[in-house]
């Protein structure tokens, strides 16, 4: 049965040209791409054709086809189920990778999160889904180009980012990368256009706002990690003001220097400051040293002469309460304690010479003879020499 049996006349087949003749649409190409067939007959498309090879192809392919009566119903049942599921999956489900977070939207607004795996969703134009990777660490770099590195680990400088002028209008060279998340992937997607060239915008400024509230020599010696965070916590609060979804994990300087021309100035001035500080040190360990030395000196000197002091009012103390004793026992007995004075007195200045008696009344030498015990109790010279 020929495609023009099919249709009752008069009325117009789906792919017929509707302004007249009954041709193709654009001219004598078919739906498939076929010109008119030759002879000059009427231009229809040759669909008994096309469903003969079909229809032959599933001869060789699945044993169930029938010599003349097409498929049978099995596999009928079978391709359509199978065509079904394969639309329904390519269609009605989407699946979210481990590092991804699923945003559905339906009809241009925003509806649902889809966590990873395989989900549902209405086909397009209803739902659309986007899945940024919310778990990957993104680095952006400023004042060098990261893409174009040298042998040395460097990338090319860039000028332009790079060149910031200090609170004390000197200027410094500073290349710094940022790494950084995503952590509101509605805010990410919808809030910003360019995430990438934002963060950087934002990084860059919020760097040259910190620099031009610090003087050149903290930047360069000790108040890096400072600055650091200085920066960090600016960005993340201007990215917080727009909206922006993204978490600034850290910020790394790559090269704090003076620019190219006048650095070897700089490292002079260093070079300087570090002998400068050297010397200081040493000067305030010296002081430290001889400065207790000095304390400790004083303060002994300070005790000794307190010590003097109390020993000689004692000792005079003691010898106005001895005089007064003395002179109590004086008033007593005159004549005795006359005479204990004078025997005390003489015992202390003759008791350490050797002394020799005289008796004026004897007869003879008057030499009165004693046995010398303190001179058999004193050591000999040659006793110990001896001894050996």
């Amino acid at each position: 049965m020929s495609p023009a049996a099919k249709f009752p006349e008069g009325r117009n087949m789906p792919w017929s040209n509707q302004s007249g003749g009954g041709g193709w649409k654009g001219g004598n190409g078919g739906p498939w791409g076929q010109g008119p067939r030759s002879g000059g007959g009427p231009t229809t498309p040759d669909l008994e054709e096309l469903l003969r090879r079909s229809q032959d192809r599933l001869k060789r392919v699945l044993p169930g086809v029938g010599g003349t009566g097409g498929l049978s119903p099995f596999w009928l049942i079978v391709i359509l189920v199978v065509g079904v599921a394969i639309l329904g999956y390519n269609f009605f489900t989407f699946r979210v990778q481990p590092d991804e977070l699923g945003i559905v939207l339906r009809f241009g607004a925003f509806d649902r999160q889809a966590q990873p795996g395989l989900n549902f969703r209405l086909p397009y134009p209803v739902d659309m889904v986007y899945t940024p990777k919310v778990t990957r660490v993104s680095r952006v770099t400023v004042g060098q180009v990261a893409d174009d590195v040298s042998a040395a680990g460097v990338g090319r400088d860039i000028p332009e980012e790079s060149l910031m002028l200090t609170g004390d209008e000197n200027i410094v060279d500073i290349d710094f990368a940022v790494f950084w998340v995503i952590n509101n992937a509605e805010d990410f997607l919808f809030n910003i256009q360019n995430p990438e060239g934002t963060v950087k915008a934002v990084a860059e400024s919020a760097m040259r706002e910190i620099v031009g509230r610090s003087n050149i020599q903290p930047i360069l010696t000790q108040a890096r990690q400072i600055t650091e965070t200085a920066v960090q916590e600016l960005m993340q609060t201007t990215l917080d003001a727009y909206g922006a979804g993204v978490q600034v994990t850290q910020l790394q300087l790559l090269k704090v220097d003076p620019p190219a021309e006048v650095i070897d100035a700089f490292r002079d001035v260093q070079a300087a400051r570090a002998d400068q500080e050297r010397i200081r040190n040493e000067a305030q360990t010296y002081s430290n040293r001889i400065i207790p030395e000095a304390r400790g000196q004083a303060s002994q000197i300070t005790e000794a002469a307190n010590a003097y002091r109390d020993r000689t009012i004692a000792e005079a103390t003691g010898q106005a309460d001895r005089f007064t004793k003395v002179l109590e026992e004086y008033t007593k007995a005159p004549d005795v304690t006359r005479r204990r004075i004078f025997l005390e007195t003489m015992e202390s200045v003759l008791g350490d010479m050797d002394k020799i008696i005289v008796d004026q009344k004897a007869s003879g030498t008057g030499v009165v003879p004693f046995l010398p015990l303190n001179e058999l109790i004193r050591p000999q010279p040659g006793a110990a020499g001896g001894g050996q």
